[in-house]
């Protein structure tokens, strides 16, 4: 008997119709992960049978009802939400996905990139684009005993990042500094991009390397761009610290990995605990990754972070950002907000009503 099925696209601020979607979901043992834009939803009659999700250019929350399986629905389903995705400009795609998934995907043309044992496997719809990104980063290993390796976002760039990467730089022969490329900042990643190397340019043995999908990307740390909501999830941060270990690590001869200790964000300093396990340890496959925590550096009683940065900004507070920036960092946020059409006085705007909104909240509890 054939089953036909229509697919309908709801996106996630659809209150009413993700109360179905959330229902179907839960009833198939997976959630809806916040940062999942849109949905494409199979129905067959009234029903739903089928869902996919898409998050960045991650594909997540699939699932079919067990009645509906061995009828080419989750091809069907697959087919469907990687096309929306294509027709976004997104090509790069991964998929997050229980490992009993596995083989389903594998035949729609998606490779296994790492796995948390029993728990999650991370795919991409490419055999070698990995590979290929290695063998980019291995054409600027540098010669050295000590090897230094950070990841940063700078959200804006201060004081406590630039710490961070001349404590690293006195300590290796080469420091490689990479920068989160996802947009999902109050600054954009271009200026983020600019501000850091602005920030450096002092120090003759920093490499800075543009973001890449495979460290600290929505696709393998999603929980990062989810603090706000308090997400801490094990397996992101397995999924990202593996492919540093065992992928971009090795292609650099990376010996160390610098961070900054973390007194404010409770996912950021989960992260910096799970470095210990997924870094460290010697009995694993790749070769194990020195980790240095340095101290947080103080302005005052408070800790130099870019959220104390975005909330004097919030604030207007010019003389006290001075404080906790570097001149290079300091001159380019004056640029950016001295144009009264600048993009960024729109958002520090929705940024403070919202910092007020939650404030008041808070009080009210």
């Amino acid at each position: 008997m054939l089953i036909s099925y229509n697919f309908e696209k709801i996106k996630n601020g659809n209150s009413r119709k993700m109360e179905r979607v959330r229902t179907f979901l839960t009833r198939m043992g997976l959630g809806v992960d916040a940062d999942v834009e849109l949905f494409v939803i199979a129905f067959n009659g009234l029903d739903i049978v089928g869902c996919a999700g898409l998050a960045g250019n991650t594909l997540k929350s699939i699932a079919v009802d067990d009645a509906h399986q061995g009828h080419g629905l989750s091809t069907k389903l697959l087919t469907e939400i990687v096309t929306y995705a294509y027709d976004l400009g997104r090509y790069n795609l991964f998929i997050y996905t229980k490992p009993e998934n596995y083989q389903m995907f594998r035949d729609a043309g998606f490779y296994l990139l790492t796995s948390v044992k029993g728990r999650v496997i991370l795919l991409e719809n490419s055999k070698s684009r990995l590979k290929q990104y290695c063998a980019k980063l291995a054409a600027l290993k540098q010669p050295g005993a000590k090897v230094g390796s950070i990841v940063m976002n700078a959200n804006p760039f201060t004081y406590g990042h630039r710490y961070l990467v001349e404590h690293a730089s006195k300590e290796c022969d080469w420091v490689h500094l990479f920068v989160v490329k996802e947009d999902r900042s109050f600054f954009s990643y271009q200026d983020r991009l600019n501000m850091i190397r602005a920030g450096v340019e002092e120090f003759g043995n920093v490499i800075i390397h543009p973001g890449s999908d495979y460290i600290i990307s929505r696709a393998t740390f999603p929980s990062y761009f989810l603090k706000d909501e308090g997400v801490v999830n094990y397996c992101h941060t397995a999924v990202d610290l593996q492919l540093f270990r065992d992928y971009i690590a090795p292609a650099l001869g990376v010996t160390h990995r610098f961070v900054g200790t973390e007194p404010i964000c409770k996912v950021t300093r989960f992260y910096n605990q799970q470095m210990h396990q997924w870094l460290t340890t010697p009995s694993l496959e790749s070769s194990p990754i020195t980790l240095v925590e340095i101290p947080r550096c103080e302005e005052g009683e408070l800790p130099i972070s870019a959220s104390l940065v975005r909330k004097l900004l919030f604030q207007n507070e010019w003389d006290d950002i001075r404080k906790i920036v570097p001149p290079t960092t300091y001159d380019y946020l004056r640029d950016l907000f001295s144009e009264e059409s600048s993009a960024y006085h729109a958002k520090r705007k929705q940024a403070a009503l919202r910092a007020a909104a939650t404030a008041e909240l808070s009080v009210g509890v």
